[in-house]
């Protein structure tokens, strides 16, 4: 019973993993900021608390989330 809850809980970070990855900017996008000098706007400064900031955040605790739970999974111990 509990290994089934687990594996629902992992396919859904799993999505949500995806998801998130899929949003986020990529690095030539920044690249090309810091280029032209749009490194140095509210945005460049406060990066943790915009958009992209959050989403970086959310990828590495679902990240984290996503290994613990292949670990205990791949355990066989439930």
């Amino acid at each position: 019973m509990l290994t089934t809850i687990l594996s629902i809980v992992f396919v859904i970070i799993s999505v949500f993993l995806t998801v998130v990855v899929l949003m986020q900017e990529g690095k030539s996008a920044g690249l090309s900021g810091s280029i032209s000098g749009m490194a140095d706007t509210y945005w460049g400064k406060n990066k943790g608390r915009s958009m992209e900031g959050k989403l970086q955040k959310y990828t590495k605790i679902a990240a984290i989330c996503w290994l613990l739970l292949a670990l205990v999974l791949n355990l066989k111990i439930l």
